[in-house]
């Protein structure tokens, strides 16, 4: 029946009439909800506007259900292109959103949609895709408007325009419902026919077709219609509150019904009246749509036919019954005598007869039994005798001994009287006999063959499977058993899908058979063990909801289920029972204990402790699946290290749900989960060398690394040490544990000193030995340089009480090694190289790799220098910013002290609880404010320096590119407000100095370009294709100087900061079209295309900040 709150009162006798009739019923429509002259298009817009209710999108999930896996499949047609282009447009999309510039966001979603779509069209050539250019189109529009209905879903996520256009947001909700079941049907259809093939298409179509029909066409209620309305008469709904109108259920109800059927025909006309199977087909594709049509009505799918009830069960029944012959003779023909002929031990043409009574018989009880029509007592010996009848004949069918035949016609009468009584003894009789039968069949059909299947006796597997279908038949029974026995059903769903895992996992991973010396392939395909996951899922969650198992088999139950899917790609035979070991060991935080999590009773810390070594125990069972998953993602088998790090991570996120759900308040656990996963992560980045004593060799392990192929491959090759990663990783590692707090260094000066020395001596060593290991002579002064950067960086961040005066000198020693260590580089290792070869000049090749080797140091060196430079920057940017913000925070409380007493007292209180030495780096700060005067000129020096060395690697590496000073020129933002620097510089002017130098880099790398192509070319080819000359030089000279006006209007604007009130920018703006047009040189093309974006953004900002002083006039 249709869901009770979509329920008319001719739907629902039950309710009163004085107690469905509001007393102001005059407000609203008094129509049935059914009434055909009532439909959506009718109400009008004030109505709407009236009864619309800006709320959440309540069908998100159903919508992502449908459009997610297709956008998936799109991103994947079309390649690197579109993923790229829609990335940095979602990006620009949540930058807007995140400024509250909810338009912008809106438009900026829609424009990347809108690009990637063309990029789509220019990167998946679906046209020579299909060889063919009316279905190459069919599938663009197809593309074009999957991507319309994802926008339409993103529109809705936006509330504002929920509430200035409610007409359109119900009209969005209208067109996804309508149009999304047949673009996701049909893109479903094409990711599978890619996947497994034509063949078969047709019916995975209507597969879709049916599923999205019963998740979109069954009548919903709209998100934004207001809840008063929907609760009018009880819970009737009228017909405009509902999504969809006729008109979409009626096309729905259509494409269900033929779409399957002619896309069949198209594909396969050829044939289509070839065979019997063939005209079956035909039948099948329209008749079993047309069953689940009758089925859907049920929950009100045709609502928009008839109201009345009675109408809607005789159409059911009639067409019901006309459906079911077709479909159950059809089945006979093209599954059961086509797949299971060997099996019918009856000669034709009675064979016929027989198993279409049997199927004709077991569906027309099956449909009498789902429809409620075996109440009466005819019904009831009517449907008994059938039964009866349906089980004696099939047992004919497939051989049963004619001495036997009592046992399945007493198991139909018992399994009847079940259905109609709920007796349970008769039920357990069933079972009993129906054990019987199934053992008689297989015993009779397969124990005799010598047959191995899946590296075991096809007799075993026998066994396997009578016990597997004793179970599946004990659970109905034993599940309807009371409360106080269920344990029974929860022992045989256990039993039952431990039976099935080891079944699957047996067939999927021992994939060959052996009969008399010939071995083939079992066919048992991966999508059966899919559709057994998830049906077993199904059960377990129908069961949970009604009661009939409690939580700990609920538990088991899915970790078991669940376990199956690993094996679909990792090829190791324990894979499935180390998957559920470890499934058992995370998985009790989020499903055993799901009721405590919501309440105050946590887990208990030893629980705690339990868990976290079950999970470790359950990743050490679990590693060589981890191996070889590694090793199929590598194709080779992975390092020790490597390998150890996935284990770490994997122990840390199997951990997570632990810390997250029940130990979420202590602040040590997290910090703890945090070391960890990150250790793991530094060993997969890492691979550092393992000794042996803390390796594990297995008998896997080591057969995947005694291969000799690498070296008859590629031979013996010469490895770098990898030793100096281990002080990398506790570099790191310790930093971590500084900045959550477990190393107490903010607190213990003493401890600040060791962990920052110590820190630099790690990092230095690492660096020395990873990139400078032949300059021997230069490692203390890299160690020197580390420790000295350490050492600015941890006590400008945890100053103490000397560290004030003492800093600038580290910097200053810093400054000073720079130069040192840049010149003495080079000159020692030539020296050191060519001391041996003064007499012998002629060995230009090693003069010439050394001079390569001595530019490639240096290069290094000015990396690592432009580094440890910006880091100082960004720490005195970080500390100031800091300190501002604490003097504000100062004077506001000041102003609302009085009245925030006892609130600051409390959180006084809490702070001294938590840190219990929290007034020594509140001293230190304000010391540092009072004697620290010095940190903006080293913050600018150290900002400075760090964007001139980035402008030597830009020549030396780039050879001076264009595109490298946009990404420079932020660096100068780090400069900080200082007198002695720049007078009047403060915050407003902070995007000056990136602005200025983006110019000045532009204008001085033209002028250079211009003198070099003047007085260093190739004259005679200049003069030949009127190339570098006086004329060319004067020309580019004249269109650079063309471009000054914009820039140096601009540049001022940004160093004002104020509303120009001229038009000055507009008028300058033709001056920059020149250089775009004429210009030779492409730096003053740049120049003149920066211009035009000056001067629009200028003129932009000017109106936004008029606009903003209006709104605050």
């Amino acid at each position: 029946m249709i869901p009770p709150e979509l329920q008319s009162r001719s739907f629902r006798p039950y309710i009163a009439a004085s107690i469905s009739s509001p007393s102001s019923s005059s407000s609203y429509p008094t129509a049935s909800p059914y009434s055909p002259n009532s439909s959506f298009p009718s109400s009008s817009t004030s109505s709407s506007r009236s009864r619309f209710s800006a709320s959440f999108f309540a069908h998100n999930t159903r919508i992502a259900l449908a459009l997610a896996p297709c956008a998936a499949f799109l991103l994947e047609l079309g390649g690197a292109p579109v993923v790229t282009v829609l990335t940095l447009g979602l990006m620009i999309a949540y930058i807007l959103d995140s400024v509250n510039f909810k338009s912008g966001a809106f438009f900026g979603v829609w424009a990347s949609l809108i690009t990637a779509q063309i990029a789509f069209y220019f990167s998946s050539s679906l046209i020579f895709t299909f060889n063919s250019i009316p279905l190459g189109l069919l599938a663009a529009f197809l593309c074009a408007q999957t991507n319309f209905l994802i926008g339409a879903w993103a529109s809705l996520q936006f509330k504002w325009i929920q509430l200035e256009n409610p007409t359109i947001v119900l009209a969005l909700e209208r067109l996804l419902f309508a149009c999304v079941p047949f673009v996701a049907s049909s893109i479903f259809t094409w990711a599978t026919i890619s996947a497994v093939g034509m063949q078969n298409a047709a019916y995975y179509l209507m597969v879709f077709n049916c599923v999205f029909y019963w998740m979109f066409a069954i009548p919903r209620v709209s998100s934004f219609r207001s809840k008063q309305e929907v609760k009018y008469h009880g819970g009737e709904v009228p017909d405009d509150n509902f999504i969809l109108s006729p008109l979409e259920c009626c096309l729905h109800t259509l494409n269900l019904l033929f779409f399957p059927l002619v896309f069949h025909v198209a594909s396969h006309y050829s044939v289509i009246f070839s065979s019997a199977a063939s005209v079956c087909d035909l039948l099948l594709l329209f008749f079993i749509p047309f069953l689940f049509q009758l089925y859907a009505s049920t929950r009100g799918a045709l609502w928009w036919v008839t109201k009345n009830v009675n109408q809607l069960h005789s159409i059911r029944v009639v067409n019901g019954a006309v459906a079911l012959i077709v479909v159950v003779v059809c089945l006979e023909v093209r599954v059961v005598f086509h797949s299971f002929g060997r099996y019918i031990q009856v000669p034709p043409p009675l064979n016929y007869l027989l198993v279409t009574v049997t199927m004709l018989g077991g569906a027309a009880g099956a449909g009498v039994s789902a429809l409620g029509m075996n109440s009466d007592a005819f019904s009831y010996w009517a449907f008994t005798a059938l039964t009866v009848t349906v089980s004696s004949v099939g047992a004919i069918v497939v051989g049963f001994p004619v001495l036997f035949l009592p046992l399945p016609a007493i198991a139909g009468f018992e399994f009847a009287r079940f259905v109609t009584k709920k007796t349970l003894s008769s039920y357990f009789s069933f079972v009993v006999l129906g054990s019987l039968i199934v053992t008689l069949f297989v015993l009779h059909n397969f124990w005799d063959l010598n047959i191995w299947m899946a590296g075991m006796s096809l007799k075993s597997f026998c066994k396997l499977i009578i016990a597997h279908v004793v179970l599946a038949m004990s659970v109905p029974g034993l599940a309807l058993l009371p409360p106080k026995l269920h344990f029974l059903a929860e022992i045989c769903l256990i039993s039952h899908a431990l039976l099935l895992c080891h079944i699957e996992n047996r067939f999927f991973n021992y994939p060959g058979y052996y009969y008399h010396g010939i071995e083939e392939d079992v066919m048992y395909p991966s999508y059966m063990v899919i559709l057994t996951t998830f049906v077993g899922l199904a059960l377990v969650r129908r069961l949970s909801v009604d009661r009939r198992i409690g939580p700990k088999t609920v538990w088991i139950l899915t970790c078991l289920y669940s376990s199956k899917l690993p094996m679909l790609f990792i090829s190791s035979k324990p894979v499935v029972w180390v998957t559920a070991v470890l499934l058992l060991a995370v998985t009790p935080p989020m499903l055993l204990y799901k009721e405590k999590s919501r309440t105050g009773s946590k887990m208990k810390p030893w629980k705690g402790y339990v868990h976290g070594g079950v999970v470790v125990l359950s990743i050490w069972l679990f590693r060589e699946t981890i191996f070889e998953a590694l090793q199929w993602w590598n194709g080779r088998a992975p390092s020790d290290g490597l390998l150890l790090g996935f284990c770490i991570a994997m122990t840390g996120l199997a951990c997570v749900p632990i810390v997250a759900l029940h130990f979420s308040h202590v602040l040590l656990a997290k910090r703890c989960l945090v070391l960890v996963v990150a250790t793991g992560l530094l060993f997969i980045l890492m691979q550092p060398p393992i000794p042996l004593a803390w390796t594990y060799r297995s008998d896997i392990i080591s057969a995947a690394r005694q291969s000799s192929d690498d070296i008859s491959i590629y031979g013996f090759l010469a490895s770098k040490p990898t030793w100096p990663s281990w002080l990398l990783i506790v570099a790191i590692l310790l930093t971590l544990a500084a900045v959550t707090s477990i190393i107490p260094i903010k607190y213990v000066v003493e401890l600040r000193t060791f962990f920052s020395i110590a820190i630099g001596i790690a990092l230095g060593v690492y660096i020395s030995a990873e990139y400078f290991l032949q300059a021997v002579v230069l490692h203390a002064l890299i160690v020197v340089t580390m420790v000295c950067a350490s050492v600015f960086v941890v006590f400008t961040h945890f100053p103490s009480a000397s560290s004030t005066k003492l800093l600038p000198w580290v910097f200053a020693l810093l400054v000073a090694l720079f130069p040192v260590t840049y010149l003495l580089e080079g000159q020692l290792r030539f020296k050191s190289i060519l001391g041996d070869e003064v007499g012998n000049l002629a060995d230009e090749d090693r003069k010439l790799s050394t001079l390569l080797a001595v530019e490639g140091a240096r290069t290094s060196l000015l990396g690592l220098y432009a580094a440890i430079f910006m880091l100082i920057a960004l720490e005195i940017k970080f500390e100031l910013a800091s300190l501002m913000r604490e003097k504000s925070l100062e004077r506001g409380g000041i102003r609302h002290s009085q009245s925030n007493q006892s609130t600051n007292f409390a959180l006084r209180m809490r702070s001294m609880q938590q840190r219990h030495a929290s007034a020594v780096p509140t001293f230190t700060i304000k010391r540092m404010a009072a004697e620290g005067a010095w940190m903006p000129a080293v913050g600018n020096v150290a900002a400075i320096m760090c964007f001139a060395i980035c402008l030597i690697l830009n020549v030396n590496l780039a050879g001076g590119s264009n595109q490298a000073i946009f990404f420079l020129a932020p660096i100068l933002l780090l400069l900080n407000q200082d007198s002695d620097f720049v007078a009047g510089f403060g915050d407003k002017q902070r995007y000056f100095p990136v602005t200025m130098a983006i110019s000045a880099y532009l204008v001085l790398t033209a002028l250079y370009c211009i003198w070099e192509d003047t007085w260093h070319g190739n004259v005679g080819w200049g003069l030949e294709i009127g190339g570098p000359d006086w004329f060319f030089a004067v020309k580019n000279l004249a269109i650079l100087i063309l471009t000054f006006p914009s820039h140096i209007l601009f540049n001022r604007f940004v160093w004002s900061n104020t509303k120009q009130t001229d038009s000055s920018p507009l008028i300058m703006l033709p001056l920059n079209l020149p250089s775009i047009i004429i210009s030779d040189v492409i730096k003053i093309r740049l120049l003149g295309c920066l211009g035009l974006i000056y001067t629009i953004a200028q003129t932009i900002i000017s109106r936004q900040q008029y606009i903003s002083g209006m709104k605050y006039i």
